[in-house]
């Protein structure tokens, strides 16, 4: 059970360098978190499982089972925001961080301004969602609401309730894929630049979007095409743009 008071963050350290991790969670309790941290992936399961934390910092490199692996296990019951660290900068760690399920990665040595930007970002993202006029937990047979969802080739989203169902069946998304989703159909046959999916993910229009972040959005989106079934070469709903970016693609009849 967790001890997570209203109007409390809680936040997991996944980190066996301890002067990493102190960085951590100076950086942390700076954006208000209450921190507690583990020295190896299983003992990090058992604290989020206990504290339910909005966000999870993860080595990729941990002692016994590998930051990847633990992510894989989180997203077994947790939908906790997961921030991926590795002093490994091939793209390869990246994309595999991603596809495990983490929401962002983040280079050793990180620099804290950077770290503490993208948690702003986050909170800022998850504040939106939970001040959502009228949404508590609605499921999916819930009736209120029901003319904002949005719809394409069998493909249906209610942004306010976050829900997907795909063919009448629920999906299951994480948090950066559903807000991928949504921009795309709410943009429709609009072209969406990777730069503006990065950004917005963030929601920061001014943020600054490297290569490491549209690399990023491609491994969501490739992640979000799977879920959904979805061809690369014969989309049914998010069309590849070549070299600009993405749009919805064109309805069936």
């Amino acid at each position: 059970m967790s001890d997570t008071t209203p109007g409390e963050r809680h936040a997991v350290i996944i980190e066996d360098d301890p002067e990493i991790a102190d960085l951590l969670a100076v950086v942390l309790t700076q954006a208000g978190f209450r921190t507690y941290t583990a020295e190896d992936g299983l003992t990090g399961l058992e604290l989020i499982r206990e504290h339910e934390p909005t966000l999870t910092t993860l080595d990729v490199n941990l002692p016994g089972i590998d930051g990847f692996e633990v992510v894989r296990r989180i997203r077994e019951f947790s939908t906790t925001y997961v921030i991926m660290l590795s002093a490994r900068r091939d793209e390869i760690d990246t994309l595999t961080g991603l596809n495990s399920g983490a929401d962002d990665y983040l280079a050793k040595p990180f620099r804290p301004r950077e770290l503490r930007a993208r948690v702003e970002a986050m909170i800022r993202r998850r504040e939106l969602e939970q001040h959502i006029p009228g949404v508590t937990t609605p499921s999916v047979d819930d009736e209120a609401g029901d003319g904002d969802w949005l719809e394409h080739n069998g493909l249906r989203m209610h942004p306010e309730m976050r829900l997907v169902e795909l063919d009448g069946h629920p999906v299951e998304l994480t948090r950066t894929e559903f807000d991928l989703l949504s921009a795309v159909m709410q943009r429709s046959r609009r072209v969406i630049s990777k730069d503006e999916l990065a950004a917005f993910v963030r929601n920061d229009v001014n943020s600054y979007v490297v290569e490491a972040d549209r690399r990023s959005i491609e491994s969501h989106i490739a992640n979000l095409r799977r879920k959904l079934s979805d061809s690369v070469t014969n989309p049914r709903f998010i069309e590849t743009v070549r070299g600009v970016g993405y749009r919805l693609a064109k309805a069936q009849r």
